[in-house]
């Protein structure tokens, strides 16, 4: 019961105010209002993803392994 109540206080109320804290305090280092900061970031996660589903994916080690010893076998 206690156990869910930390968790519950944490989950409820100190993590949003850490978030909150953490994103004024990075707008405030790069000298930007807290919405550009916002928005950047919906970009950065943008750009990250199209990454990953694209040039990330080829650069995957099982893919990159598979290719290397179908190679292999076909040296032999």
């Amino acid at each position: 019961m206690i156990a869910l109540l930390l968790y519950r206080t944490v989950a409820d109320h100190l993590v949003p105010w850490a978030m909150a804290l953490a994103t004024r305090m990075l707008a405030r280092s790069l000298n930007m209002p807290e919405p550009l900061v916002h928005s950047t970031s919906d970009y950065v996660v943008a750009q990250v993803l199209a990454f990953e589903h694209g040039v990330g994916r080829s650069l995957c080690p099982f893919r990159i392994a598979r290719l290397l010893s179908a190679w292999w076998r076909g040296l032999r």
